[in-house]
Parts: C-alpha cells; structure tokens; sequence
C-alpha cells in the first residue's frame, strides 16, 4: 500500500480525499455564513483551513484505521473475487451517504449551539428517544434522509469508472501491506500525542476561528472520551491555604461561621435572624429564557406581558445570570448553589449524584415537602435520581394521569400541564397542613416549539418567538389560577431560567449571553422592586432560605442577596472546559492545560489579555473553582443531618471581624 499504484491504497486514498473534500465545503460553507463573527482576515482564514486541515487528518488516521488494516490484510486472490468487488462499491456507497449525514448533522447542531459536536451531542446520543423524536419534530427527517441517499447514490454513480480503475489495478505486495499497517498505525498514535480538542487551536482569541478550525467527528469522539476533567490536572491552582483564605473572605457574610479547619471547606452555619416563616415556595425554573425576550429588558415584539407584569409586582434581580449553557448545569447550581466545576455536572455524574445538603434536603429536614416536578421524562439528564437522591420526591410525566395531558411533545407535556399539576400537588400540601417546595422544569421553550392550537397568536411550530410567548402565556394562566388558591398568600413564587437559549459568541465566555431573569413575587410577604446587583443562581438557594428565616449549615456557595454585606460583586460562569468569574466589568478565564487569561471591559471592547496567578480577579477565579472541584472530590458537598455542628471542626480566624459575634 505504500506504493500508490496498487489497488488497495488507491481505494483508501479515494476514501480519504472524499472526506477531506466534504469537511472542506462544511468549514468553508460555516466560515461564509458565520463571517461576521468570525471576524476573520487572510492571515486567520490560512491559519484556520491549517489547523482544520491537521484536525481532519487526525480524524481520518482514526476513523479509516480499521478500513486501512482489512485493506492491507485482504488477501490478493480475494481482493480480484467479482463479489468482493461489489461489497468494496456498496461500501464507498454507504461511505459516502454517512460523509454527507454527518455533514448534514453538524449545520443543525452548529445552527442550534453555534459550536462543533461538544459534550451537548454526546448526551443527546445517550438519551436518543427524546433526542429522535425532537429531530423528528423539527425537521422532514424522511425528505433529508431520501436527499442523502440520492444524493450519495449519484456521486457514487459519478465515480464508477475512476473506482473501476482502481479495483482493477494490482494487488499489494507482501512487504507493501506491513509497511502500511506500520503507517497506520504510527498516523493513528501521532495524532493521539500530537492533538487533542484544544490543540493547536490554542486558548483566547475568537471562538468562531477555533470552533472553524476543528472537525465536528473528532470533536465529538473527543468529548465522548474526555466527559470528565480533573481539576489540579488541567487547570491552574493555587496552595490550599492561600486559595481556601481567597474563597473564604468571598463567602464571610456577617451572619455565618466557618466549621472546619480544612482551608478548602467551605461548611459554615448560618444563622438567619428572625422567628423561622414556614413559607410556600414554588421554584419555577423555565427553559431557554434569556433576558433579551422579555420587553422589559428590551425586546419590542410583545413577547411577554404576563412577564413583564410580573417583573412590576416583583422582587427583580435585573443583573442576574446563570452559570452555564445547558439545564442540568442551571439545575445544579439552583438546587446545590455550586459553581460549574469542569466536565459533566454533578447531576449527571451517575454514582455521585446523591447525598448532597441541596436546597430541598435544607427544606425537607424542616418539615417541608419538597417536590421536583418536571414536563418530562426524568430520567434524562439523570434528573430523576440526582433530585431523588437529595431530598426531593420526584413528579415527572410518567407520573401523571394521561387525561391531565392535553398536549406533549419530543421533551414533554406542555407548560399548562406541568402547572396545572403543580396546583394540584399545593392543594395535597396545603390540604394536610405541610409547607411546600414545589421546584419545576419547564419544556415547552424548546425546539421544536410546539405547544396546544388557540393560546396565543402565532401557530405552534414556527419557532423560538411563539415558545417565548406561548411560555409566557402559560405563567399567567398558572398565576391567575393560583391567586385563587388558599394557599397563595404565604407562598414565594420564584421564576428563573435555566440558562440562555444561546451561549455562542465570538469568546468563549460570551458573559451577555448567561444574562437571565429572576423574579420573587409574593404580593403579601415582599414589596415589589428592582435589585441590581450582580447575582447568580448559585445565590439564588441561600436568598431563599433567608427570606424563610432559616438557619441551617451551608455547603453554598452562594450568598444571601438580601443581606447587607461589604462582598466583592462576582458571578461564575461556565461552558465544560471553560471556568470564569466576571465582576460586574471584567472576566477571568481558567482553561485547560493551565490556561489563564482576562476579558477587560467584557461587556464592552472585551480586550483580551494573558495573565497569570498573580493577578487579584484570576485568584478569586481559582479559589471557587479550586474549592468546589476540592469539595467535589473529597465528599465536602454532602448532607449531614439536623445536628452537623457535631461532626465538624470549627475553624474562625481571630482576623475575621465577621466572627466575633460567633466566637462569643
């Protein structure tokens, strides 16, 4: 096969060429489209068809390795059979038809996340049914797939004499086919050391560029392999003392005391003042709500009024964000108030996913009945076990009647559904005199966007602004239905997204685009207006309990929002690799392969810059994200019960003011 005139390593070569040729017009086809982002001049264009080029090879000397070997051991006299001739065609066929699918399968993913196949298409690939069926609903698969196999049956067709030729040409020598199963080999282990799914392409910079310069197969087989990343392997840190004094003076609220001597714990008890206030709540968390829908945060195509009321009669955090790009990450961060450490989130880290002191194990412990209630199936993303193993009671779709179902799609019932569900848990609640956290998960903002025929005035199906709208209607279906309720006067209605219906840009922690809303309303227990402070949903756990009174021991880290403190502002966001910390101005980035660098007026001219562990925002950086991965791995997370203070060491600086009051 070394030498190129015998047949099996011209078949290759014309298998290899084909898909270069199609990874070409996909790079070039999303560099045309996407040019304005791209922001790229013909140095950067050379530099990212380069790199892309180095990332295809290396997808290639994965992919036609096997290909390769069944070439190079194919024994000669039955390379020349007329049948094995037929299945070598039928093979370049059906080749050819999975080029043009994953092509095909790229556009749309890129089209809904602005990026390569990352960690989203391989979670989509384990929880195919819902996946199937989304992508059934949203696009003619039948009529893509028929274009495909035409598509691919005329090109084969087109190459017929050129494949004739090569079928016909000789076999490989004895010595040529070991030379090629050494090549092979050494290409496949070259590509292994030399690459991976952030080199060449580098750190910084335009995320366009980079996510161009990839290839969305070896990005994904990437992912699949590296779903989870060791904190003190790929990222910078900082000596535990200094990083847990770093992280300590960013959570020493006035009304709080530290419990460990480990510098990298975070457990303090809290002490809330005021007589505890049994207080409802109803934790609406909404799909895919990014503020910029809401008219009044900007939006002038009258989206959302029922939202926008609700935003006057509120307790309205107006500088709030979430902390990642998917719902198990929004999830995550509400119900346990971590920042995204890097990988999967601990959601759905399957084997540690429970035991963790959340938000309805706090409430559970006082008497609460503490319900997660979701429009779909809860088994995906792992949701069914991650909220039944910390407290909660889970109410998913299978758990409801089919005649309360009105209208389902891909993801679940439909908004009305879940809500009207949700009145019917308060009422069992209410009726046997137990306070009630009722924490949801919306689906219906969500392609494919469907959702029930009459409600509002654009027709289901035609896209993210009748979700948007159809979302918003059924918020002031459900609240016009619960002022009617006894229960509604001492109930805490919360609205939340999980996080932004889009988290592309041009940077990899694009901070306007993780900008969501977050709403407190309970006209008779808090005085409606706006909070602008920067705040997260990691804070969002602790402002509750607050409001309740509460006090209890804290594995948060987040802050009370209502309480008076001298804290430096922060929010902590992230996308899997990427971890950042934005302070109302600037953003610190940590990255892979010890990474750091700052965006300077991020949500402006967002200048660009290398730093390093010296500088005072990248500390603050590592010290939560250190924290967390340290808690993470060494069990600091989880629940101990109503009388933890027994089981812990206190730790209380004499240099903390803060703790004064609890050394007395």
């Amino acid at each position: 096969m070394l030498a190129l005139r015998n047949a099996p390593a011209r078949y290759l070569l014309l298998t290899g060429g084909l898909w270069l040729t199609v990874f070409f017009f996909s790079r070039s086809l999303l560099l045309l489209t996407h040019w304005p982002e791209a922001n790229a001049s013909a140095g950067d264009v050379l530099r990212l068809f380069g790199i892309g080029l180095l990332y295809d090879l290396a997808f290639l000397s994965y992919a036609l390795l096997p290909l390769g070997l069944y070439l190079a051991l194919c024994p000669p006299r039955l390379w020349q059979r007329r049948g094995h001739q037929l299945w070598l065609q039928g093979l370049l066929g059906a080749t050819v038809f999975v080029m043009l699918f994953s092509a095909v399968a790229e556009w749309l993913f890129w089209d809904e996340f602005g990026v390569r196949f990352n960690f989203i298409a391989v979670d989509y690939l384990v929880y195919s049914d819902e996946v199937i069926q989304n992508i059934r609903e949203s696009y003619p698969v039948g009529s893509l797939l028929t274009l495909l196999a035409l598509l691919s049956a005329a090109l084969t067709w087109s190459l017929r004499k050129p494949l004739q030729a090569i079928l016909q040409a000789p076999a490989a020598s004895r010595s040529a086919r070991l030379g090629s199963i050494a090549l092979l080999a050494g290409m496949a282990t070259a590509a292994l050391l030399l690459l991976d799914q952030e080199m060449p392409r580098g750190q910084g910079g335009n995320t366009y560029q980079h996510e161009l310069a990839s290839n969305g197969p070896y990005q994904f087989f990437a992912a699949f392999r590296n779903n989870e990343l060791d904190y003190d392997q790929f990222y910078s840190s900082l000596p535990a003392e200094d990083a847990g004094r770093q992280l300590r003076a960013e959570l020493a609220e006035p009304n709080s005391r530290f419990l460990s001597t480990d510098p990298l714990d975070i457990r303090r008890k809290i002490d809330n003042p005021g007589q505890p206030r049994p207080l409802n709540i109803v934790l609406v968390t909404i799909e895919s709500l990014s503020a910029k829908y809401l008219g009044s945060f900007g939006d002038n195509r009258g989206l959302t009024p029922n939202l926008d009321q609700l935003r006057r009669e509120s307790l309205a955090f107006t500088n709030f964000y979430a902390t990642g790009t998917r719902t198990d990450r929004g999830l995550e961060a509400i119900t346990l108030a971590i920042p995204p450490t890097p990988g999967r989130s601990i959601v759905k880290r399957i084997g540690r996913e429970n035991g963790y002191a959340s938000l309805g194990q706090q409430l559970s412990a006082k008497g609460y009945d503490s319900v997660f209630v979701y429009g779909g199936r809860s088994y995906f993303d792992n949701m069914g076990a991650f909220f039944g193993g910390n407290g909660y009671r889970v109410v998913d779709q299978s758990s409801v009647d089919e005649s309360d179902i009105h209208f389902k799609n891909a993801w679940g019932m439909a908004d009305e559904d879940l809500y009207n569900q949700t009145l019917k848990l308060a009422d069992a609640d209410h009726a046997a005199g137990k306070p009630f956290l009722l924490q949801l998960m919306t689906t219906s903002n969500h392609r494919p966007y469907t959702y029930p025929e009459g409600r509002i005035d654009i027709a289901s199906g035609d896209g993210r602004e009748g979700a948007v709208k159809y979302t918003d209607w059924a918020i002031g279906d459900f609240l016009a239905k619960a002022r009617q309720k006894p229960w509604f006067n001492d109930t805490l209605f919360v609205f939340v997204a999980d996080h932004c219906a889009g988290s592309a840009g041009s940077e990899d922690l694009p901070v306007a685009n993780y900008h969501i809303p977050l709403f407190i309303y309970a006209p008779q227990q808090i005085a409606a207006r706006e909070d602008a402070q920067l705040a997260s949903q990691i804070d969002l756990a602790p402002t509750l309990l607050g409001l309740l009174n509460q006090d209890y021991v804290s594995t948060f880290y987040g802050r009370n929002l209502l309480q008076a403190n001298q804290l430096p502002a922060r929010v902590l966001i992230g996308n899997y690799q990427h971890l950042g910390l934005f302070d109302g101005k600037d953003l610190a980035i940590l990255s892979p392969r010890q990474g750091m660098r700052r965006h300077d007026d991020a949500l402006g001219q967002s200048i660009e810059r290398r730093v390093d562990r010296s500088d005072p925002l990248l500390q603050r950086d590592i010290g939560y994200f250190q924290a967390a991965s340290h808690a993470f791995r060494q069990h600091l997370l989880g629940w101990q019960g109503s009388q933890p203070d027994q089981r812990v060491t206190q730790h209380c600086p004499v240099n903390q003011p803060q703790c004064a009051k609890a050394r007395s």
